[in-house]
């Protein structure tokens, strides 16, 4: 079994999370780590056993042992590392959202059409079997044509602080929700409304509630709630409705899917994107990570997690953040 080697670009929680999962995929191997930070690459070099440690990317991206990068950087720093990995002819794999502006998640695909390198953007909930299962129905054609939709992703007030210094819950994790919609109805978004709430005074907003409508006429509603309580006792609420003409399905993955009690205080962890087990990251990131891997040494097409489906999601989500601070529909 060809073995890619890959090196992390950015450390961050995520970045980390990302090396729990790889360390636990038979054709991967974590070759290397990346990060501006050198307190923060020493850890995880001695955390993860790995030696090939490096402060700039650059010169990871000069290692020919090197096949494979993940890209784990903040959204408003894509750009210039994704480009720079393909023209190198690194195999990609780069977090969501693909960039921070329409026009970088361009430059990123141009850039990925001329390399020996396969470009994968992670949005992870197409890996969810819930999702899945839903879009296998649809394409069924067991609900008829969709005709509205309506999610709901909603984390806890202590995950956020520090993320709404740097993104909003829109293109934060609407985006989620944005992309599996136009996956599920193969429509794209023809105008976007929103409005946003700031209950801590933060950089962005701490909720988004976003309408869409799509070109073939189905509405949308998209809620993002970054501070529930802190006695909220799940780490996720996550659910979105899919009503057809013939049908309807719902999906949900919260309230709880598993309950753990400890001392006074109930726990419904995540069991779905990146469980963890005895050090290793499993579920839907494990997943998704295997498909980069079979995608990369096939040399097969990649078709999910494209960079056009990424930058569609990206364009919806921006045009809702612009409707929030207008108070004006967007058109797409």
């Amino acid at each position: 079994m060809e073995k890619l080697r890959v090196g992390i670009i950015g450390l961050g929680w995520f970045g980390e999370i990302h090396a729990d999962t790889i360390v636990g995929i038979p054709n991967l191997e974590l070759a290397a780590l990346c990060t501006r930070t050198p307190e923060r690459l020493e850890a995880m070099g001695q955390k993860y056993g790995v030696e090939k440690l490096y402060r700039d990317y650059h010169a990871m991206l000069a290692d020919p042992e090197i096949d494979a990068v993940s890209v784990c950087t903040m959204w408003d720093q894509h750009t210039e590392p994704a480009i720079a990995a393909l023209e190198a002819g690194k195999h990609v794999f780069l977090e969501k959202p693909i960039a921070s502006t329409v026009a970088g998640a361009q430059k990123i695909t141009a850039a990925s059409k001329g390399s020996k390198g396969i470009l994968y953007i992670g949005h992870v909930v197409r890996f969810n079997p819930r999702y899945r299962m839903a879009k296998q129905a649809i394409d069924e054609g067991r609900i008829g044509q969709i005709v509205a939709l309506s999610s709901r992703r909603n984390i806890p007030a202590a995950w956020t602080p520090t993320i709404l210094e740097k993104i909003g819950p829109i293109v934060g994790d609407a985006i989620h929700d944005s992309d599996i919609m136009m996956w599920i109805t193969g429509d794209t978004v023809a105008t976007a409304y929103a409005q946003t709430v700031s209950v801590r005074g933060l950089k962005h907003p701490d909720i988004g509630q976003t309408m869409y409508r799509f070109k073939g006429g189905a509405t949308a509603t998209l809620e993002t709630v970054w501070c529930m309580p802190e006695k909220t006792p799940f780490d996720i609420d996550e659910r979105m409705s899919i009503i057809g003409t013939e049908g309807i399905i719902h999906i949900q993955d919260t309230f709880p899917n598993l309950a753990i009690v400890d001392g006074n205080k109930l726990h419904s962890p995540d069991t779905t994107y990146w469980p963890l087990f005895n050090g290793v990251r499993g579920g839907a990131l494990r997943e998704e990570f295997e498909y980069f891997a079979r995608t990369a040494t096939s040399g097969a097409e990649v078709t999910i997690g494209t960079p056009e489906d990424a930058t569609a999601a990206l364009a919806a989500t921006l045009a809702a953040e612009e409707s929030a601070r207008t108070g004006n529909v967007v058109q797409l």
